[in-house]
């Protein structure tokens, strides 16, 4: 098999407007024209409104390339596109290929007789999708709810990314495109069309691997081959092959497997697997190299005493998940690099989740992204790309379309370690039977719903990954009513009662869901990234630049309404982005931590969102220059391992020590906690030994407090508790009867020594004389990775944080540019 790539340099042409300029393929329209500045950045301002009439377009693009004889003599040759988006007519040489119309297949096709030897030329138009949908709407309409722009109801007669149409996080702006690899393949008596993987958990700890070969061959000699196992170089199990047929079956045993464990449960270990097959010459025709996780990913549902159970469980242990939800990394999703997806993903490992939900308004995303999942041991929840709107079950070509999409998608990630769940669609079921939909406008009955996602979507698992549960959506009610889709008793939820409905974080204490698939609160990202789509005239939250980039309704004043009831005002501008990303976080902690303490009832947490596709105010924990927000820190503490919380009572002044544990042994550890005045001074403290059980919660300790709020008052009390084991702190966590607002906080008087370790790196030691909520460091002109931020601080308590400034910095150079903060200077 010989390959040519057709990415790099192509020509792109808009006629009607006279626009001819150089491109880039993977691309689309958008960065080319960004890349010729034939149009200014679409994140800048309110550029985006400018910019409608890129989607509203037709585009052409257009290549010239070589072939020599040789490659033409191949029995085949294929034109092979990864990714077209998504209304394309492919013509080579003048003749008409092909049309598409699915941004998320692969499109493969013979050309060899319309190529030749010497030069060729390759046209691809692409359609804007806009006039077709609009003749849909009116064959049959098919809108969507409280999403992007009305006008396209998500696009769901077209299968294009619905949030490419906007969301109530991201902009309207529609792409056209090749967005993935292009190439020509010359194929020669065969090639390997997949290799299929299972294993088998067997009872004596080995596990059995069949490994099913499946080839296209295009001569009916026999064809030799070899597969190999290994892991670390080692070799597992080899064995040579003589193919008459086009399909042939391996089993062996792994005597002593190493198992692949999600994030924090152990290692990740991942097998080589590579097959190869040869020409009677020797000469290899094809290979394949897969990474294979030994593990068994299971959604467990069991009848217990509250209902139905829904949680996962790896290789027999039963797990909380703990994460967050993923939508498409970039507006435009071609220009997302590996080195993008590390730095999200490290970051959420580095969060201790170990569970990331692909949301179905998005993308199955690229294999980079599944093989960094396996790598990290973040489990992934897949939707398959359905999202709030309406669907034509009834027609047999859009469904024919999905079942080739959904068949192409799950042999493609199948094999991923980290792929622990298919599920159907994302708020469908909730559309239906809640309140969302306009129902004289809008109807689409269960039956054409069950179509595709009681029967088409799940055959396709069944058939191709039996290995790998499905559900049919999210959220989901399995017994009773499905009409029922917030119940308590089994299933998933999105809980939108704090930030939708208004209710305040304490209501989260009443919320007690088997899993919680989304729920979440906005937050602003940090200046130096609105600094980065703002004039200084635009720097006020009720700008009409910071309300565009603003995507939810009622975004600004919710946040600002959430902040007054736990926040004194700030003063400027900044002050309100750093609040709003402390009151972001304390929103999440309050649930998270709430619904650790259930377990086993409620076994998953995945917040919306993990990050951004434009610098936007959104729910995002990082944004999106991957800067973490407040959130994120936060996160890393909340999903430890080990945690240590506490709920107060304000009506009989008591606070109840909570210790979680995700470990998969007992604990033993030490229990401290300090009563202090705002001021710091220490009133009493007490300390204790205490043991928890693996994965479980425990209520340790409940301490009466009332003596001192009759003393002290409400107001003037903060309670800090801390867990160690082996003398190390693995917890601490800060309680109070009184909001922040109505505490008298007082100037901490910061003192730092700093330690420069390297010109990147430093050693930042902080202690305060008061009492400091939320202390963080940020530097005035750059990024910079903490080692830790928005901590709480009290005399006599020393916090150590690493500094990593994104360019290189002297000390004094640092010791000028560092600002050190706490909620008090937001006042």
């Amino acid at each position: 098999m010989k390959k040519i790539s057709l990415n790099g340099s192509w020509q792109l042409k808009q006629q009607e407007k006279g626009i001819e300029v150089s491109a880039q393929v993977p691309g689309c329209v958008h960065t080319d024209l960004i890349a010729a500045k034939k149009i200014d950045d679409p994140f800048y301002r309110n550029n985006e409104e400018k910019l409608m009439w890129i989607g509203e377009s037709d585009w052409e693009y257009q290549r010239k390339f070589e072939l020599t004889a040789d490659f033409l003599e191949a029995d085949k040759v294929l034109l092979n596109c990864k990714g077209l988006d998504t209304l394309a007519t492919i013509f080579i040489n003048g003749n008409k290929i092909a049309r598409t119309n699915n941004m998320y297949r692969c499109w493969e096709f013979e050309v060899k007789d319309y190529l030749k030897a010497g030069q060729n030329e390759l046209k691809i138009y692409f359609a804007s999708p806009l006039p077709y949908l609009a003749e849909k709407d009116q064959e049959f309409f098919l809108p969507a709810w409280s999403v992007g722009d009305h006008r396209l109801h998500s696009g769901s007669w077209l299968r294009k990314q619905p949030s490419n149409f906007g969301w109530d996080w991201g902009p309207m702006l529609v792409t056209m495109g090749i967005w993935q690899d292009i190439e020509l393949i010359a194929l020669n008596q065969a090639r390997i069309e997949e290799v299929v993987t299972n294993q088998e958990h067997l009872a004596d700890g080995q596990i059995e691997v069949t490994v099913e070969l499946v080839v296209e061959k295009l001569t009916k000699t026999a064809i030799t081959g070899q597969l190999e196992f290994s892991l670390a170089e080692q070799q597992v199990y080899q064995q040579d092959f003589k193919l008459s047929d086009n399909v042939i079956e391996f089993k062996f045993k792994v005597a002593k497997p190493e198992l692949w464990w999600p994030n924090g449960m152990g290692k990740q270990p991942l097998y080589d697997l590579k097959v190869t097959i040869f020409d009677k010459n020797g000469s290899n025709l094809d290979n394949i190299q897969q990474k294979i996780g030994l593990r068994k990913l299971e959604l467990i549902r069991e009848d217990d005493q509250w209902g139905q159970s829904f949680k996962f469980a790896a290789n027999g242990k039963e797990f909380f998940a703990k994460g967050a939800n993923w939508i498409p990394a970039d507006a435009f999703v071609s220009r997302v690099t590996p080195a993008d997806y590390r730095k999200l993903l490290e970051s959420a490992a580095a969060a201790n989740m170990n569970m990331i939900r692909v949301w179905g308004g998005g993308l199955y995303e690229k294999d980079v992204f599944y093989d960094i999942c396996d790598e990290l041991g973040l489990t992934v929840w897949q939707d398959f790309i359905f999202a709030c709107g309406t669907y034509p079950g009834f027609d047999d070509d859009f469904m024919e379309n999905v079942k080739i999409e959904a068949i192409e998608n799950v042999k493609r990630i199948r094999h991923h370690a980290s792929l622990a769940l298919w599920c159907g669609n994302n708020e469908i079921e909730q559309g239906i039977a809640g309140e969302e939909w306009d129902k004289e406008k809008i109807t689409m009955p269960w039956s054409d719903y069950k179509k595709i996602f009681d029967e088409l979507l799940p055959e396709v698992v069944a058939k191709y990954d039996p290995d790998t549960d499905y559900w049919p959506s999210s959220p989901h009610s399995p017994l009773g009513d499905r009409n029922d889709f917030y119940n308590p008793k089994w299933g998933d939820v999105h809980v939108w009662d704090v930030w939708h409905g208004k209710k305040p974080f304490e209501w989260y204490r009443n919320c007690e869901h088997r899993f919680n698939s989304e729920f979440g609160f906005q937050s602003f990202p940090e200046p130096q990234t609105v600094a980065t789509y703002t004039a200084p005239e635009d720097r006020n939250i009720t700008s009409y630049v910071m309300e565009h980039h603003q995507r939810s309704g009622i975004g600004n004043t919710t946040i600002m309404q959430y902040m007054l009831d736990w926040f004194r005002l700030p003063t400027d501008f900044e002050d309100v982005l750093w609040a709003s990303q402390i009151l972001q976080g304390l929103g999440i902690k309050y649930a998270v931590e709430h619904w650790r303490r259930g377990m086993p009832r409620g076994m998953g947490t995945l917040y919306w969102q993990l990050n951004d596709n434009w610098p936007v105010a959104s729910w995002s924990s990082l944004d999106y220059y991957g800067r973490w927000k407040a959130l994120h820190y936060m996160a890393r503490k909340f999903y430890a391992p080990l945690l240590i919380s506490g709920v107060e009572n304000n009506s009989d002044s008591t606070v109840e020590i909570h210790l979680t544990s995700d470990k998969l042994s007992d604990v033993t550890g030490e229990v401290s906690w300090q009563l202090r005045t705002v001021a710091g001074k220490l009133i009493v403290e007490d300390s204790f030994a205490a043991a928890i059980k693996a994965q479980s919660n425990q209520l340790v300790k409940k301490i009466d407090l009332s003596k001192y709020v009759a003393d002290y008052g409400i107001r003037n009390l903060m309670l800090f508790l801390e867990l160690k084991v082996a003398g190390k702190s693995v917890s601490d966590n800060f309680v109070s009867f009184a909001k922040p607002k109505h505490m008298e906080l007082l100037e901490p008087d910061f003192k730092t020594e700093i330690t420069k370790i390297t010109t990147a790196k430093y050693k930042i030691k902080i202690t305060a004389a008061k009492t400091a909520l939320w202390t963080w460091l940020e530097l005035k002109n750059q990024s910079a990775n903490y080692s830790d931020n928005f901590i709480h601080l009290y005399p006599g308590k020393t916090a150590e944080i690493i500094l990593e400034p994104e360019c290189d910095l002297t000390a004094a150079e640092l010791q000028s540019e560092l600002k050190v903060r706490s909620l008090i200077d937001t006042y």
